[in-house]
């Protein structure tokens, strides 16, 4: 489906939101009414605020519980279970997670490793349970109650992480909740706007600075309690945040349009579903081969979460003018990247469009996996410089974490942006969240591949992310003529 230049624009550069263009597509007959009722702050409409808000601490709390989730594990919850200390369902878990370890070759089974597949499976679980929430959204529940619905989940998520033996139920809330939460909150700032507003790319700027803020401050936050105080408060402060979150949404109901759900109550009429052609078939299995390949980038590049916070926590300095600073502050190296770097990006792609030098969006995301491969060369370097007990400059994550944001910005807003290029108009939410099944597969091997941190050397596991990013890139570039051929237009 061919998108505009400011749709493509919107999409290619943030790769948080998850948009249902499917249902903005149709025309929006309650935002008009809306806006008008409600007014407007800086020129738009006053619930464009309400979402920018709600989606802030819902960030905040997820990315506050993500920067202590590895550490928690592997220092504190893990330790104190093999010595005994009962926490629920931990048995099964760990027969099931040393058995993955097991069948994959690895010897000894640490507590590192079993921490390690434990946040492959959770993060990884995060980005499959999005893909039934939107249908559930979609078919029963509507957008405004699925929002209530994960946010109250993730709230008792957050709060049953004080408590140890509720460990892997908490985790189950979390990832419950953030399927209903994650894509039905960003969809409804498109209902803000009628079809073919030009301040729609606006608006998700701004609410994608949302996203980022909260993600930025979240971890100086969370991460301090957590690792200074206590890692109760820590998790607690998350679960504060998305109450939050919560109440502004709650109290700012009345701003926001009515969903699709809504307006079918209310006797709206709906255009039904037509059949898949050939040629649509064609284009989505060629959207299928790009999200495997996707799988690869993700393995490697969540590893900041993972084994990239265990450097940072083991083999980095924090000490800055005899202060020391958590370890977890590390989780906001990211989004501070996005902020500053985001914007230059797309001004040097408008740069070369013009040029006509602008390289096709599959080239983008061979570009991106590239840059990622190439990243984790300056980690190879690390590993020989530090020492396995020393403590190293932190400027071996900084220049490593600059690179793989860049490979970021190239890869996932521009799949995102290809998603609703090539998809078939009436199926672009069914594959907006095949896409995200992709980065579901890719979270849960960056955790398979991170049980390898301690039974290989530090040099040899870089290197192993090196390969698997640049070995991907080249799958991306001998792949871009091809899909052009097979799917024209937008590759």
């Amino acid at each position: 489906m061919p998108c505009s230049e400011l749709e493509h624009k919107k999409i290619r550069l943030f790769p948080d939101l998850v948009v249902n263009p499917w249902d903005q597509g149709e025309k929006m007959a309650t935002a008009s009414v809306a806006v008008k009722k409600q007014g407007e702050i800086f020129g738009h409409p006053k619930g464009l605020y309400v979402l920018f808000f709600t989606e802030m601490w819902e960030r905040f709390s997820y990315y506050g519980m993500r920067a202590l989730l590895v550490l928690y594990m592997v220092k504190h919850l893990l330790v104190r279970a093999d010595q005994g200390v009962e926490i629920f369902g931990y048995g099964p878990i760990k027969a099931f997670v040393t058995m993955i370890l097991t069948s994959g070759g690895v010897k000894e089974i640490t507590v590192q490793a079993v921490s390690s597949q434990l946040y492959g499976l959770y993060t990884g679980l995060v980005y499959l349970t999005p893909f039934f929430g939107g249908i559930l959204a979609d078919k029963v529940f509507g957008q405004r109650k699925s929002v209530y619905i994960g946010g109250v989940l993730m709230a008792i998520g957050h709060f049953l992480m004080a408590i140890e033996s509720m460990f892997f139920l908490a985790l189950l809330f979390l990832i419950l909740g953030n399927g209903c939460f994650k894509p039905n909150i960003s969809t409804q700032v498109g209902y803000l706007y009628e079809e073919g507003d030009a301040r729609r790319d606006s608006a998700f700027t701004i609410f994608y600075m949302g996203i980022n803020l909260g993600a930025f401050f979240s971890p100086l936050i969370c991460g301090t309690l957590g690792q200074t105080v206590g890692w109760h408060y820590g998790f607690g402060a998350a679960g504060v945040g998305m109450i939050v979150g919560l109440l502004i949404y709650h109290f700012g109901k009345h701003l926001l349009p009515d969903d699709r759900i809504m307006r079918k109550e209310h006797g709206e009429k709906m255009e039904e579903p037509k059949a898949v052609t050939p040629e649509e078939w064609t284009r989505i299995w060629a959207l299928v081969f790009l999200c495997v390949v996707n799988i690869v980038f993700w393995g490697a590049y969540e590893q900041q979460g993972n084994t990239l916070q265990l450097w940072a926590d083991q083999n980095t300095n924090w000490t800055f003018f005899g202060i020391n600073i958590p370890s977890s502050w590390y989780q906001s190296f990211n989004p501070l990247f996005i902020f500053i770097f985001a914007p230059f990006l797309d001004r040097f792609w408008g740069w070369q469009n013009k040029k006509g030098k602008e390289p096709s969006s599959v080239s983008k995301m061979g570009i991106g996996c590239l840059v990622l491969g190439l990243a984790f060369i300056i980690m190879i370097f690390a590993s020989k410089v530090v020492g396995a007990n020393e403590k190293g400059s932190l400027l071996w994550l900084v220049s490593t974490t600059w690179l793989f944001t860049m490979g970021e910005l190239y890869l996932s807003p521009i799949g995102l942006s290809l998603v609703t290029k090539v998809s078939p108009a009436r199926m672009v939410s069914m594959m907006m969240g095949m896409w995200f099944l992709s980065s579901f597969v890719g979270n849960y091997l960056s955790g398979y591949i991170g049980g390898y941190y301690e039974v290989m050397t530090k040099g040899a596991f870089f290197t192993l992310l090196t390969g698997l990013g640049v070995g991907s890139a080249l799958i991306f570039f001998a792949a871009n003529k091809p899909l052009k051929r097979i799917i024209g237009h937008g590759v």
